[in-house]
């Protein structure tokens, strides 16, 4: 009878390169606009499209947008690089070469901190974009009949963020990608935006047994867009290479695909290393001398970031951890956050208003916080009438915020206009809840015998009758009373 070998347990490594499109107005070598959404081939300069004769010319915005990013994550900045030709051949690659950064990067030895766990970061470098294939055609049996080449992302300024092999899970992976994109946008070098392939990660993932520290055969999931299918993709390669090892099989070094349907990872190409590219120093680009100077001016203008914001937020305004990973996860709402505040809000009641139903109401309307019409003094203006007893929290949820957020109308007019002012008087409050009690006999038996639920029932009830505007501390406390 056969014995099925011992099942290894092994340990991953994942190391991510990201790249990250810069939020320029042009192209990093060339005066085409950086435009997403354009009709095809209209971006297009004798320069990005490699014509020959034509001389690329460095945007100077993408030096300082590297070293802002360098800084932000503790990178050294060096004062002396240059720009390398990245040898290859694809449809989408007019030049038939790519410029890019090979042994001399511009930033290098930095760090991400993911929870309490630091994320080397090799290096950051500067390069180009190249077009984009759009395969087309109605084979369903084969695929795509045709591919359309589009050069207009040709030129296109990137940073290629590369961490150390350090992450050891999916979940880290995601959590890291996720940080990275928070630091971009905070710095506002770039928007983030995976959907329109603003920034697209490479996952390199290998195995080894628990315990060693010599590292496996890697493999490079190319193109991941979106933080769920990194999960899922990490998780699928694991499960994939788990298996060829413990069946007796070894992996190959290659780059794959992420099947967003199928939920794994195919071959794509076998892995090119660094003497593939035959990379050689571009001639046409002088080297870059970055003076301290400049470094220190850029330096200046970075602002505090989310890391920094998780250490004050307990200290100023007495907020949970996750509160805190919400409200700083994007720049704009952070910031928003601080002037309601400022502007005399509670700060718990602040966060729990932008988490809850404003956040709700961006969700559904595909908006974000700057694409509101409320202003942080009006917000903090509805919370002071809460506060105050002027209208509940229920009332301005359903009556209020909404048409805040769309239209910029003040709290205080809707208030007026609709009539929503909470009434707090006890008279009327207690005629109502009278009323409640006397039609439910078997309920208030049951709220006597100690079913504190029963409670909620009659408070839901008088408010339904006081048309939502009783004051619900004055509702508890008269329910309390008259049970006695």
């Amino acid at each position: 009878m056969a014995v099925s070998p011992p099942q290894t347990k092994y340990e991953v490594v994942i190391g991510l390169e990201v790249h990250a499109q810069l939020k320029t107005k042009t192209k990093i070598f060339c005066s085409c606009p950086v435009d997403f959404g354009s009709e095809p081939n209209t971006n297009v300069c004798p320069v990005c499209l490699g014509m020959p004769g034509v001389l690329p010319v460095l945007n100077k915005q993408v030096v300082a947008y590297a070293i802002k990013m360098g800084l932000a994550i503790g990178c050294e900045i060096t004062k002396h690089c240059k720009f390398d030709r990245k040898q290859y051949f694809y449809p989408d690659l007019p030049k038939n070469y790519q410029i890019s950064q090979y042994d001399q990067p511009i930033c290098k030895n930095g760090f991400l901190m993911v929870e309490d766990k630091k994320i080397r970061i090799q290096r950051i470098h500067m390069e180009e974009d190249a077009g984009k294939l759009v395969h087309a055609g109605a084979d369903r049996l084969h695929g795509s009949e045709y591919s359309l080449v589009d050069y207009n992302r040709t030129g296109t300024p990137l940073i290629e963020i590369v961490s150390e092999p350090d992450i050891r899970s999916a979940e880290e992976a995601r959590d890291y990608a996720m940080i990275l994109r928070s630091i971009l946008r905070y710095l506002d070098v770039c928007d983030g935006n995976l959907e329109e392939g603003s920034m697209r990660c490479d996952v390199n993932i290998s195995l080894r047994p628990e315990g060693t520290e010599t590292y496996g055969t890697r493999t490079e999931i190319k193109n991941v867009n979106s933080f769920r299918s990194v999960t899922r993709a990490v998780e699928s390669e694991i499960e994939r290479q788990t298996e060829i090892l413990n069946s007796g099989g070894r992996i190959i070094q290659e780059t794959r695909l992420f099947d967003e349907a199928t939920g794994t990872t195919v071959s794509m190409r076998s892995k090119e290393e660094a003497h593939d590219y035959r990379y050689f120093p571009e001639p046409d680009l002088v080297p870059l001398e970055i003076s301290n100077k400049w470094i220190e001016e850029i330096r200046e203008t970075i602002p505090e970031l989310p890391n920094q914001k998780k250490i004050r937020y307990p200290k100023d305004y007495g907020l949970s951890l996750d509160d805190i990973k919400v409200l700083t996860e994007d720049r704009n709402m952070a910031e928003y956050y601080e002037a309601v505040v400022r502007m005399g809000a509670i700060p718990k009641k602040a966060a729990n208003w932008l988490i809850g139903p404003i956040t709700a109401y961006l969700k559904e309307h595909k908006t974000d916080i700057i694409g509101c019409c409320m202003t942080p003094t009006q917000l903090a203006d509805l919370l002071g009438f809460i506060e105050k007893g002027l209208v509940n929290d229920n009332t301005a949820k359903t009556e209020i915020i909404g048409e805040m957020l769309s239209k910029g109308t003040d709290a205080e007019e809707i208030i007026k206009e609709k009539g929503l002012a909470q009434v707090s008087d006890e008279g009327p409050i207690r005629q109502a809840v009278k009323e409640i009690l006397d039609a439910n006999p078997g309920q208030v038996k049951e709220l006597k015998e100690g079913k504190e639920k029963v409670k909620g029932f009659f408070v839901g009830q008088t408010m339904k009758k006081m048309g939502g505007k009783a004051n619900p501390a004055i509702v508890n406390k008269i329910i309390d009373e008259l049970i006695k």
